[in-house]
């Protein structure tokens, strides 16, 4: 039996059976891993000599797994594009869950390591073309301070998998502080209010425990969730990343960033930008996203109702649309004091956010790069000529403050991030790795990534726009 240096908890299956089902991980017959994120062990507290070792990889692996461990696959359901429908884990399975030494529980998730009971029609596997870009995209959203699950290792399957051509296969193991989202409550709903309850009550003691004490934690739950997402589609905005599939399933009650699919930083700036082959109406375009994460937190709500107030459903309904409302307060606040300081200001009044929406104008009537346009900025120049007169306004709005100009540079410098990850760029190393097997390149653009805002980064290919004339990066599932 495969031996732990730590115990292995399953607090996740003292729910009500309804909430999950047992799943059996593939056993492919000769998985190989390819990446370790050795950080990541390091800073949750795993013993690193068993990380490394042959014992981690048969127990990530599924192999010989002791009888203290059960993997599942959780049930949820969700609105997809705006439409309700019955899903659950279909290529993703709940090893088991760690915990650290600081009490944080985490769940170790494999994708892509077989069939569960909800896959339908899908095969519940994973191609290495989507499971490098999970691994790519949470190091780059954690190396910018933005909360999203993260990636532990990488391995490959030796097996192929079909999708518009025969990829390579591979799964990869994850980290979260949970992967209970908005669509378990919709799913959880529809089984019943005691149901319903016993989710809330484990959510609340796993993610926010200090609501424990309070007169409605069932509404102070929907009030954190309201904040923590606020919060996380703020730091998109202000970073130009695009989720592009923000189901209700998708989205996380902790407020981290999962499931990495069709997803994309801006190269020109445009709130309608989509990447997406599937979204083909705009819905999570990228100007659309805090809209939709509103609308998203409607359906936890609607949830939630039973709860808030079991004596009267109108009651209810008037104390959970009184916390939504909040939602655009909240979001805005935080957007604009990310935008302020991309240009170097801390007070967020008129004139600075009149400065910021006079510059994402120009950059988006000029079709302007948005992060190189801040990133040069930044650094005292001026990216286009249609820019040189707002930056006078700025300048003469900065002594107006009182502020020091190389200070505000300074505070530029340290909320624009140099690199991020660029699909024309990755595709390329992506394609190296999978014609070649050569991960230098790759291992290059993780660990330039991990460190964004580094100015020694400037130059590099993640630094730079994409070519002119060259079209943008469509982006996919990769189901």
């Amino acid at each position: 039996m495969t031996k732990l240096p730590w115990e292995a908890l399953k607090t996740y299956q003292h729910l009500d059976s309804s909430m999950f089902k047992t799943a059996d991980i593939k056993q492919f017959a000769q998985p190989q891993r390819l990446l370790s994120n050795t950080a990541l062990a390091q800073s949750i507290d795993f013993d690193l000599d068993w990380f490394n070792s042959s014992a981690s990889d048969a127990f990530f692996c599924g192999k010989n797994l002791d009888a203290s461990i059960q993997p599942i696959a959780q049930a949820y359901a969700g609105h997809q594009f705006g439409h309700f429908t019955i899903l659950g884990d279909g290529r993703a399975i709940l090893l088991s869950e760690y915990k650290n030494k600081n009490d944080h529980i985490y769940d170790i998730h494999l994708k892509g390591a077989g069939p569960t009971i909800y896959s339908r029609r899908g095969d519940g596997l994973a191609t290495l073309r989507s499971m490098l870009k999970e691994y790519v995209y949470s190091e780059a959203m954690h190396g910018l301070g933005i909360p999203t699950s993260r990636s532990l290792a990488l391995f490959l399957t030796g097996e192929t998998v079909q999708r518009e051509r025969v990829h390579p296969g591979a799964f990869l193991v994850r980290m979260a502080s949970s992967h209970i989202r908005i669509g378990t409550f919709q799913f959880a709903r529809l089984q019943s209010n005691e149901v319903l309850k016993q989710l809330a009550n484990y959510s609340i003691k796993r993610h926010y425990p200090d609501l424990l004490d309070t007169d409605n934690p069932y509404l102070g739950l929907l009030e954190k969730v309201i904040d923590q997402q606020a919060s996380l589609i703020a730091q998109w905005m202000s970073v130009g990343f695009i989720h592009g599939v923000m189901n209700t399933d998708n989205s996380s009650i902790s407020g981290e960033t999962i499931d990495y699919g069709p997803c994309a930083f801006l190269d020109e700036y445009d709130l309608h930008t989509v990447f997406s082959s599937i979204d083909q109406s705009g819905r999570y375009a990228y100007g659309n996203q805090a809209n939709i994460i509103q609308w998203n937190l409607c359906r936890l709500a609607e949830s939630l109702l039973p709860l808030i107030n079991p004596d009267s459903e109108d009651q209810a309904v008037e104390q959970a649309t009184a916390a939504l409302k909040n939602f655009s307060t909240i979001f805005e606040q935080k957007r604009n004091q990310l935008f302020c300081k991309k240009i170097g200001i801390d007070v967020v009044d008129e004139k600075s956010l009149q400065l910021v929406n006079d510059l994402l104008t120009l950059m988006q009537s000029e079709k302007l790069d948005f992060t190189h346009t801040f990133q040069q900025l930044s650094m005292g120049l001026v990216p286009h000529l249609a820019l040189l007169a707002w930056q006078s306004h700025w300048e003469k709005h900065l002594n107006y403050l009182n502020h020091n100009k190389e200070e505000a540079l300074v505070v530029m410098r340290s909320n624009n991030p140099v690199v991020i990850a660029r699909n024309h760029v990755l595709e390329e190393i992506y394609n190296k790795v999978e014609s070649t097997g050569d991960l230098s390149k790759l291992h290059d653009a993780i660990d330039t990534l991990r460190q964004p805002y580094n100015q020694s980064n400037l130059g590099h290919h993640l630094s730079l726009p994409r070519p002119t004339g060259t079209k943008p990066t469509v982006t996919y599932c990769g189901t």
